[in-house]
């Protein structure tokens, strides 16, 4: 990870650790950089969500690409994968989501795609990060060089279409709950299913510029759990700011999160032989609950590090179909480059259709594992992960607990913290071996 660009974009407060500012340089950069790689004008999309300050980096992205001399193609409010997509099919230079996904309104992000719609390369990232700290110069367009915006807004349609087309079934008598997180699917979400025939129940869909996220979506389930059972619906589905992950609700008020998605979908795709290399991709975070729920139908798997990133990579390098997270990222390789919200509840709606099955059937056999987790903040990461009595502590555990469980302990990305987490079949089996972790590693002095 660089500077500013974590695994999914430039992220913090706007104006605060993003400011508009940032914004124009990125454009700036973006804009004479693909125009003297391509020797011609450069063309980039550009899509955000809801929040207040994504109109203010709308513009500031903008202005720095047409000062560089790049025409801008703005799509106005929409969701990170219609971006992803769009860059991909109408042969943009690269793509650019204004969104900080799941966080509140008064954060914000830059992610950068590039022109296949995929999370942009590390060398061409570390690139612009040079450019904001100011240790290279770029050009500024004149006369006629100067770039122009165009509204885009078809685009967004075109993706509205490619959705509908992804369905094979009529989703007519079937009564559906979407909670559009006040976000980028608000009006997206609800197109798609009254095309498709469903009788369509949307909450949070009135984004005000403050809302987003707020005690709704997938971050805040509760809302549509309770909804979907007080209207007796078949199903409801929960998306984030930029709807690039879904959550669902099955008939009962039941949470189906991203681990029994990557079963339910992996299934389907193994009994009618799409599932390429019979694997499904998760990070080392999803539940041990799936993995034996995968075992007993013969289906491998591939653990990554957390990050919807690495798990496309992982996806890409071995030709694998279907991969995610547990928070509900999940991936299709053969429909998308990136973690798709509505997608992914078009491909549940699929499952439930052809097999006329509720999702609470589909779900049942992932039975999840009671899980500890516990932050422990260090000295040093890499000293306390790698002190020998510490990693004869983690194996100890890793022994007694045998197919019943697991441990992982793991660095934080972002804080002086190790986490360390286990599963097993009671919250008093976990918290003992999560605790007797912790002990060895403040025995040896590493505890901040």
């Amino acid at each position: 990870m660089g500077k500013y660009f974590g695994t999914d974009g430039f992220r913090g407060e706007a104006n605060k650790n993003l400011t508009f500012e940032h914004a124009v340089k990125i454009g700036r950069f973006l804009g004479w950089y693909y125009g003297a790689r391509l020797e011609r004008k450069a063309k980039i999309v550009i899509g955000k969500d809801t929040r207040r300050s994504s109109y203010m980096f709308e513009y500031a992205l903008c202005t720095g690409l047409m000062a560089s001399g790049a025409d801008a193609y703005i799509m106005h409010v929409t969701t990170t994968p219609s971006v992803a997509y769009i860059t991909r099919v109408d042969d943009f230079d690269c793509g650019i989501m204004i969104s900080a996904s799941h966080n509140p309104y008064y954060d914000n992000g830059i992610k950068l795609l590039n022109g296949n719609g995929e999370k942009m390369d590390e060398e061409t990232i570390l690139k612009v990060e040079e450019y904001l700290d100011g240790k290279v110069e770029v050009p500024i367009a004149g006369r006629d060089e100067i770039g122009r915006t165009v509204d885009y807004v078809a685009g967004r349609n075109r993706y509205i279409g490619y959705l509908i087309s992804m369905s094979k079934f009529s989703f007519k008598g079937k009564r559906v709950g979407l909670d559009a997180a006040n976000g980028a699917a608000w009006m997206i979400a609800r197109a798609v299913f009254d095309a498709l025939g469903a009788k369509t129940y949307v909450i949070n869909a009135e984004p005000d510029g403050y809302n987003i996220n707020t005690n709704c979506g997938s971050t805040h389930i509760e809302q549509l759990q309770r909804y979907v059972v007080e209207n007796g619906l078949d199903v409801g589905f929960a998306f984030d700011g930029d709807a690039d992950r879904c959550l669902c609700v099955d008939e009962k008020g039941n949470v189906v999160t991203g681990d029994h998605i990557l079963y339910i979908y992996g299934l389907y795709m193994k009994e009618r032989g799409k599932l390429m290399n019979n694997t499904v991709v998760t990070t080392v975070m999803s539940n041990f609950g799936l993995y034996k729920a995968l075992d007993l139908v013969g289906i491998d798997y591939e653990k990554t590090k957390v990050g919807d990133k690495y798990v496309y990579e992982n996806m890409v390098t071995n030709g694998h179909r279907i991969g995610g997270e547990q928070s509900g990222h999940i991936i299709f390789t053969k429909y998308a480059t990136t973690g798709d919200g509505i997608l992914t509840s078009l491909k549940m709606m699929e499952v439930m259709l052809a097999k006329e099955k509720p999702l609470s059937e589909l779900a049942a056999p992932v039975v999840f594992y009671p899980q500890v987790l516990k932050n422990v903040r260090v000295k040093s990461k890499p000293e306390a992960q790698n002190d020998p009595d510490v990693q004869a502590a983690v194996k100890k555990v890793a022994e007694e607990l045998g197919d019943n469980g697991r441990i992982l302990v793991r660095e934080s990305g972002t804080e002086p913290v190790i986490r360390v987490m286990v599963e097993a079949g009671s919250d008093e089996i976990c918290e003992k071996y999560v605790d007797s972790v912790i002990d060895v590693i403040r025995a040896k002095g590493h505890m901040a």
